[in-house]
């Protein structure tokens, strides 16, 4: 195979997957400009509630609570291209039918809700087939660029999609609908880049035969290794409680500073110019992160929330989620690295899957409480309590890496030694088997006949 090489942008020399990733651009832009309509659409039709509004994101990240793990055992068991181009063919469908609910003003609050909690079951599904497919495109020697750079793309239409969304219901006087339309055409990219893939340059891992207990054997492979778990748990507690920009944000802009769509749009950008600055960082990283370097930068971004939160207004908050999404990302990139470069191949999907159920499985719980928090404390405190919550999870990680490495040191000592010395100063008793051979050594000068004394 020939050598990588390096440079920040060295998976991109594979073909499969610099398809892939142009496609995906498109894909995640429409998908960006989605969130921002269905946020919007949300407060318009419930009277700008936080709990609804935390609650949307609550049923679309939900399902990963439940289908995750299916998603990565079918990672696992069956080919990864073709479960994501019927996954994404579902997403593009869903997407189409709230475009003509909106467009035909037939659109009910219970309708948004019932097709994200949709979109959500199949995104459980599509997320832990996509990332282990990643590996599939690229091998391992690329692996840690190759998340970087679907970071970057990432983020990158994150910059792009909310404010052309915001700029685009703007101009729709406030409606929706041409956002939905664009997200659900952009699939047809996706859809296509996978079918035209070169399936011989893949690097497809062995299936793993349909048995039973696959999913208990994701969860033991998971706890018997603790780097995994301390991974898995800072996941968990800045998914819940950190990553609610899409609430907060939404809350800061029409609630705190009075302002419409295009002001949202263009506060979810700035957001993203720092997420995009922080993975494209992370794509000169070719090895595999340290423990260390996820509670560090788990710490950093829990400061820039709550920050973020104390800003007095509208030019000082979005000049502070430029670090703040920087330090999302470092924290998100590292982590997910860390993650896929620490797991057998064949239980990569179902690792990948626990992984994303612990970074998405609290958002059911985390969304609507800190939009709770915000509608009735007000909005900086959802930052403020979130990112404070953050900084204390990195603080205990590293307080139990700090012990865990106390205990391996202890380990490592040899206890001390008593020693019995008989005779005079300076000499010492042999040891057992010293003795012993100085005794052999004597019987064979001595000869038989002294055996009888």
């Amino acid at each position: 195979m020939q050598d990588p090489g390096t440079g920040s942008f060295r998976a991109l020399r594979v073909r499969n997957f610099r398809i892939y990733a142009s496609a995906n651009l498109v894909s995640l832009t429409g998908t960006w400009m989605q969130r921002i309509g269905q946020d919007w659409l949300v407060l318009q039709l419930s009277g700008d509630s936080g709990v609804a509004l935390g609650l949307i994101t609550a049923l679309q990240f939900g399902p990963s609570l439940l289908l995750s793990m299916y998603g990565g055992v079918l990672a696992d068991r069956y080919e990864k291209r073709r479960t994501l181009l019927i996954c994404q063919a579902l997403m593009g469908l869903l997407a189409l039918v709230l475009a003509i609910l909106v467009a035909t003003d037939a659109v009910a609050l219970w309708h948004v809700f019932a097709l994200a909690a949709g979109l959500g079951s199949v995104a459980a599904i599509d997320l832990p087939v996509r990332q282990a497919f990643v590996s599939e495109m690229v091998g391992s020697a690329l692996l840690t660029n190759a998340v970087s750079l679907n970071s970057t793309i990432f983020n990158g239409a994150r910059l792009v999609g909310p404010a052309v969304a915001g700029l685009l219901i703007g101009a729709s006087s406030g409606n929706t609908a041409p956002a939905f339309f664009v997200n659900a055409a952009s699939f047809a990219f996706t859809i296509a880049a996978l079918a035209g893939m070169r399936a011989s340059e893949l690097r497809p891992s062995t299936p793993v035969a349909r048995a039973k207990g696959q999913l208990r054997e994701g969860l033991r492979y998971t706890r018997a290794h603790p780097d995994l778990l301390l991974a898995m748990g800072l996941a968990f507690v800045i998914g819940t409680f950190g990553f609610n920009y899409q609430v907060t944000i939404a809350l800061m802009a029409r609630e705190q500073f009075g302002l419409g769509a295009e002001a949202f749009g263009l506060l979810s950008t700035t957001f993203a110019v720092g997420s995009l600055t922080g993975a494209l960082l992370s794509t000169r990283r070719s090895v595999r992160p340290r423990q260390r370097f996820l509670v560090i930068s788990a710490v950093v971004f829990g400061l820039f929330t709550v920050v973020a939160g104390l800003m007095p207004g509208y030019a000082s908050f979005a000049l502070l989620l430029v670090p703040t999404g920087a330090a999302a990302l470092v924290f998100s990139v590292a982590n997910n690295s860390f993650v896929q470069l620490g797991v057998d191949p064949q239980m990569r999907g179902r690792v990948m899957a626990l992984y994303f159920m612990s970074f998405m499985g609290g958002t059911p719980v985390g969304a609507p409480l800190i939009g709770w928090i915000s509608e009735h404390l007000g909005a900086p405190w959802g930052l403020i309590l979130g990112g404070a919550v953050c900084v204390v999870a990195g603080l205990g990680a590293a307080a139990w890496l700090a012990r865990g490495r106390r205990v391996r040191l202890e380990g490592a000592l040899r206890p001390p030694r008593l020693r019995l010395r008989v005779g005079a100063p300076g000499t010492r008793v042999p040891s057992a088997r010293l003795r012993a051979a100085a005794e052999a050594a004597e019987e064979q000068t001595t000869g038989p006949q002294n055996l009888g004394r």
